[in-house]
Order: C-alpha cells, then structure tokens, then sequence
C-alpha cells in the first residue's frame, strides 16, 4: 500500500489551490487510493501560514486536515540524514508512519536526497508532480 506523508508546504498548497495537484493527492487518498500521513509539527506550520496569508482558506484548511492521518511529530534525533533541524523531525515522522512517499516542495533543503530512499530510511522523498507522475497510471 502506498503511504504518502506530507510536509508543511504540501499541506499550505492543498487550502489556498483546491484545485490543483497537492489538493488531488488528499483527494485520491480519501478516496482509498493511497493512505496520506503527515504529522503534528508541518499541520501546525502549516496553520500558522494559512492564517498569516490566506485566512479566507482556513475552514478548506481544516476540512482537508480532517482526512489525514496525523501521527505525533519526533524530535528529529533519529534522522538519518544531516538535514536542518526543522527538517529532521519530518523524515523521522515519515519512517516512523512507515510511509513510502515524503511529498514536499522543499527541494532547498530535501534536493539532493529527492528520489534516494536508500539514503532516507526507504523514504522516497519527492514532490508532489513527481509522486503523481509515478503512482498515476494513464491508459
């Protein structure tokens, strides 16, 4: 079963673009498609940035946050890459829901391990264009 995690950004995407990819991968998961994970710490994050830019989507916020399952966010020691130490209780919280995706946008600080789960704890860390063009068949 594909297990998707999602990080802050992701979740950002989802509330102030319903319509667009981040939105479709809640979506697809609600539907049974796949299980989507994410944690307290990027909900949180996440929040906190809907309220700051676009406090109209809050209620679209919640109501997407509501169909996730959302695990308890570590403390990023047992990271197993040198990521920041805002990154690092992410891909701890993505191994630990034992997830097979890390969807985020944050290719700043997740770039060189993108696509690499043998280097992060079998995590395939990816966006979300990119995790769609792999799970989504077309006939």
């Amino acid at each position: 079963m594909i297990r998707a995690f999602l990080d802050a950004n992701v979740l950002f995407t989802a509330a102030h673009n319903p319509s667009g990819k981040a939105a479709l991968v809640i979506a697809l998961g609600a539907e049974g498609y796949w299980e989507v994970v994410t944690s307290t710490l990027p909900v949180e994050e996440a929040r906190h940035n809907i309220a700051l830019k676009y406090p109209h989507t809050l209620d679209t916020f919640e109501n997407l946050t509501a169909s996730l399952r959302i695990i308890r966010s570590g403390t990023g020691r047992r990271c197993p890459i040198p990521l920041s130490s805002k990154n690092r209780p992410i891909l701890e919280a993505a191994i630990k829901a034992r997830t097979t995706h890390l969807l985020t946008g944050d290719v700043k600080h997740f770039g060189h391990y993108m696509n690499r789960p043998h280097e992060t704890g079998g995590v395939a860390v990816m966006t979300v264009a990119e995790f769609l063009a792999q799970v989504v068949r077309r006939p």
